[in-house]
């Protein structure tokens, strides 16, 4: 059993497919995915249905990104929320949905099946016996089930991020513009800015290999020394 995670997807679902058919996971493997499913990249409907299949086939686990929250908020807040999201990528997301984007767009043509995936289908981490995976960071005195959102969703990567448990923190939203994961003494950050650089990432946790593809069919693999 494989304990793979993937990093921030941001609707580049070419490389996501790549990825898949490239690690070829099992039914025995848990996967994680680190949130931030949408925005930014071309394909996000295509990323949100290829996870809802993926949960019903295997043992997947989707964090809850701060895009994800921010398309959320879109829906249900007022005209600074819809405004706030579009800024940062939800242009891209409406288009994908054959939605043409400004102030007055609406969001009914996104499925009520993705919604209710976005709403409810998501979760804020996951622990396992050594390793902690949520989308931003943790406050390192906190047990998870006490985490602020911010520090879930929003907190960039800091210098060191040593959880009291011990355990290895594996996260994304600090996009990384070189392409490969960055370990700080407590984490390793796998988003590899895929709609930017083109690498979407894949580590194996307990093995510390990592494969990545791009959305050009690229592919390189590598592998991270978890610093103690």
């Amino acid at each position: 059993m494989r304990v793979l995670a993937f990093g921030d997807i941001h609707g580049c679902l070419a490389a996501f497919d790549s990825l898949l058919d490239w690690v070829k996971p099992t039914r025995d493997d848990v996967v994680i995915t680190l949130g931030d499913y949408v925005d930014r990249g071309p394909d996000s409907r295509g990323v949100i249905r290829r996870l809802i299949a993926l949960q019903q086939s295997h043992n997947l686990i989707c964090l809850r990104g701060n895009h994800e929250a921010m398309m959320l908020d879109a829906r249900t807040g007022g005209r600074g929320q819809k405004k706030m999201w579009l800024s940062v990528g939800g242009v891209e997301t409406l288009a994908s949905y054959g939605i043409a984007a400004g102030a007055d767009a609406t969001l009914d043509a996104v499925p009520a099946e993705h919604w209710d995936w976005l709403a409810t289908h998501l979760v804020d981490y996951y622990e396992s016996d050594r390793f902690i995976f949520v989308h931003a960071t943790v406050l390192p005195e906190y047990d998870m089930d006490a985490q602020p959102d911010y520090a879930l969703l929003w907190e960039f990567l800091p210098d060191a991020m040593r959880h009291y448990s011990g355990k290895t923190v594996v996260c994304g939203h600090t996009s990384q513009k070189s392409g490969v994961p960055k370990v700080v003494p407590g984490a390793v950050c796998i988003d590899t800015r895929a709609f930017s650089t083109g690498w979407l990432t894949c580590l194996d946790v307990h093995e510390g290999r990592y494969w990545q593809a791009d959305m050009r069919g690229n592919r390189r693999e590598g592998r991270v020394d978890y610093e103690a």
